[in-house]
């Protein structure tokens, strides 16, 4: 065989394996959503609803996301053995006790799944946090919001949609009280 034959034979392999690469492609990018995220909806994203939940707060009340329409939300996910959930929590409480008033909520919902209620009791006590804490306890909230670390924050407009989100922290006052103040001003 001349080296010219040769030369040829090579260039169709990689031709033929760019082809079956872009068909495997095509139809990969073409499959039902729901194969791609195991039949969960898609994970929440800035621009959408957030997904509503009930979860029973650490004092016994029913909470549910979809009430709190008309009001900012800043929706935190934390755990008690979560440092940089420690490091957050005093300037939650200060921007909540400087805003409540305002129209902002913030809620914090606890990992309760993995974090023992006697933990996140003292370390309510310890912080002196007023805002709702719901517990999640079967983890199913954790779940539908795609929470893989702690803390994240979904801040919440008054329309149910989420305007921004922070994965990972300890998230500065300045931030906090940014976001607080452009939600609460689309609060009517």
């Amino acid at each position: 065989m001349s080296q010219v034959a040769r030369f040829g034979s090579a260039l169709r392999w990689p031709g033929w394996l760019l082809l079956l690469t872009a068909v495997l492609w095509t139809g990969w990018r073409r499959a039902d959503p729901a194969m791609l995220t195991q039949g969960r909806p898609p994970a929440p994203q800035v621009g959408f609803q957030a997904p509503d939940f009930t979860l029973t707060t650490l004092q016994g009340d029913t909470l549910r996301l979809s009430d709190l329409r008309g009001r900012a939300v800043i929706l935190n996910f934390w755990a008690s053995w979560c440092p940089p959930c420690k490091a957050e929590m005093p300037a939650m409480q200060r921007v909540y006790a400087d805003y409540a008033d305002q129209g902002l909520t913030i809620v914090a919902v606890n990992f309760t799944a993995n974090d023992p209620r006697p933990n996140v009791e003292a370390f309510v006590a310890r912080y002196g946090l007023t805002f709702p804490i719901p517990l999640d306890e079967g983890g199913q909230v954790f779940a539908a919001y795609r929470v893989y670390s702690l803390p994240t924050t979904f801040f919440v407009g008054p329309d149910g949609v989420i305007r921004d989100i922070v994965v990972g922290g300890p998230m500065a006052e300045a931030l906090l009280r940014t976001r607080a103040e452009s939600l609460l001003a689309e609060v009517k």
